[in-house]
C-alpha cells in the first residue's frame, strides 16, 4: 500500500528513527529479557527519545504529531523481536494515558501526564477483574464515597505492568445498583496504602513484560483521584478501548511482517530435495498468502486510524480491523514454525517466541468473540423488527 495515503516525510523519519532503536538498543536483548524481564530503563530511554508523547499536546511535553505518530510507533517496536516491550510501551502510550489527557484536570496532567510522556513514572490500566474481563458492566471492585475522598475495596488481574507501575487508571464501581451509569476512572498511585501486588503472573508468552494481580485493600484515595466525571466511567474507558485495539493491531501487523522477513531468509538459505525451500511450490504460495493477509491487515488498520484521526469513531470497523491483524499475526507465526520444522520449535530461534508472543493478541484488548459481537451489533444483526 502506498504510503504517500497515510503518511508524510516526517512520519518516515520517524519511521526510520524507531526502526533504529529498536533494532540496535533493544532487539539484542529480547531473548535475555524473556527470562529475566525488560528493565525500567527502556521507558526512560523512550521517554528521553520523545517516543512516548509522540501524538500529545507540545504543552505537556509531547511531540504534538497526527495519531499516525502512534501507528508507526507501535509497528516499528515491533523490530526489537519481543512483543512484550511493544505491549507495555502500548500501555502507557495508548490505554492507561489517553484518558488522562482527556478528562484530567490540568493538575492531574502535570502530576501524571508529564512524567509518563518522560518515562520518568509508568502507567498500568486497571479494568479486567477475575470474573469480569470482557463483561466490563460486571465489574465489582468498588469505590466507597467517605469524608474526603474514596475507600477502595476488590481486585485486578492480568495488569500489564502491574508489578513496576507508578500509577494506575483505575476503572471502578462507584454505584452498586446504576449497572453502566454507576463507574468512574481514578488515578491511583501504586505506593498508596492497601494498593497490594499479590502476585507476578506467569504467562506462556509476553514473558519479557510483567503482568500483575492486584488487590485493593480498604485503599483511601482523595478527592481529586477521581478522572473526569464520576458516573462517567464506563463510557470514558469504552472510548478509550478504540485507540488501544488501534495499538494493539499495528503491533501484530508490525511483529507479523518481522516474522514473515525472518521467515523468507530461512526458506531462501534451507534446502530440501535439492533446492531452497521458498521454490517448492507448496511453500511459496502459502507464503504469498500469509503476505497478502498482511497487507490486507495494514490496509484496514490505516483506514481506521485516519477515520480516528479525523474525529470519527468508527467502532465496526476498528473491531474488524482488530480481530483480523490478530488472527494474522497468530497465523503467520504459526506457519513460521510449520515451514522450519522442528528448529522452529527450538527456542534459539525467533519464530518460537512471535508464536507464544502472538497468542496475546486474540485476547487482550478484546477477544475474537466480542469483537465479532461488536461487529455483529453495529450491523443491526440483533435488532427487532
Amino acid at each position: 500500500m502506498s504510503l504517500s495515503l497515510f503518511f508524510t516525510e516526517e512520519h518516515e523519519m520517524l519511521r526510520r528513527s524507531v526502526r533504529e532503536f529498536a533494532e540496535k538498543e533493544l532487539a539484542p536483548h529480547a531473548e535475555e529479557w524473556d527470562e529475566t524481564g525488560f528493565p525500567d530503563w527502556v521507558f526512560t530511554r523512550l521517554g528521553e527519545l520523545g517516543y512516548l508523547g509522540l501524538h500529545y499536546p507540545e504543552e505537556y511535553g509531547g511531540g504534538g504529531g497526527d495519531y499516525f505518530t502512534n501507528i508507526v510507533l507501535a509497528e516499528e517496536l515491533s523490530r526489537c523481536g519481543s512483543g512484550s516491550v511493544n505491549m507495555a510501551v502500548a500501555v502507557q502510550v495508548g490505554m492507561a494515558t489517553p484518558p488522562v489527557l482527556a478528562f484530567g484536570t490540568e493538575e492531574q496532567k502535570q502530576k501524571y501526564l508529564v512524567p509518563a510522556i518522560k518515562g520518568e513514572k509508568i502507567a498500568c490500566l486497571g479494568i479486567t477483574e477475575p470474573n469480569a474481563g470482557s463483561d466490563v458492566a460486571s465489574l465489582t471492585t468498588f469505590a466507597e464515597k467517605v469524608p474526603g475522598g474514596w475507600k477502595v475495596n476488590g481486585n485486578k488481574i492480568f495488569i500489564t505492568n502491574g508489578v513496576r507501575a507508578h500509577f494506575m487508571t483505575l476503572v471502578a464501581r462507584t454505584e452498586k445498583t446504576k449497572g453502566y451509569k454507576g463507574m468512574s476512572l481514578f488515578l491511583v498511585d501504586t505506593d498508596t496504602p492497601g494498593f497490594v501486588v499479590s502476585r507476578k503472573l506467569d504467562k506462556v508468552g509476553m514473558k519479557a513484560s510483567d503482568t500483575a494481580e492486584i488487590f485493593f485493600e480498604d485503599m483511601v484515595i482523595p478527592d481529586d483521584a477521581l478522572l473526569g466525571d464520576e458516573g462517567r466511567g464506563f463510557y470514558n474507558i469504552m472510548w478509550e478501548l478504540q485507540g488501544e485495539r488501534l495499538i494493539g493491531s499495528a503491533a501484530a501487523i508490525g511483529g507479523a511482517r518481522l516474522c514473515l522477513e525472518q521467515l523468507l531468509e530461512y526458506t531462501k538459505e534451507r534446502e530440501q530435495f535439492g533446492k531452497p525451500l521458498c521454490r517448492n511450490q507448496a511453500i511459496a504460495h502459502r507464503i504469498a498468502d500469509l503476505a497478502t493477509k498482511i497487507e490486507a491487515a495494514e490496509a484496514l488498520n490505516y483506514i481506521c486510524a485516519w477515520k480516528y484521526d479525523n474525529g470519527e469513531y468508527p467502532v465496526k470497523e476498528i473491531s474488524m480491523a482488530k480481530l483480523f491483524a490478530a488472527q494474522v499475526s497468530c497465523e503467520v507465526a504459526d506457519e513460521a514454525m510449520q515451514f522450519m520444522g522442528g528448529y522452529g520449535y527450538m527456542m534459539e530461534y525467533p519464530a518460537q517466541r512471535a508464536w507464544r508472543d502472538s497468542r496475546l493478541m486474540r485476547i487482550g484488548g478484546g477477544t475474537d468473540e466480542i469483537m465479532r459481537e461488536i461487529i455483529a451489533t453495529t450491523m443491526g444483526l440483533y435488532a427487532k423488527g
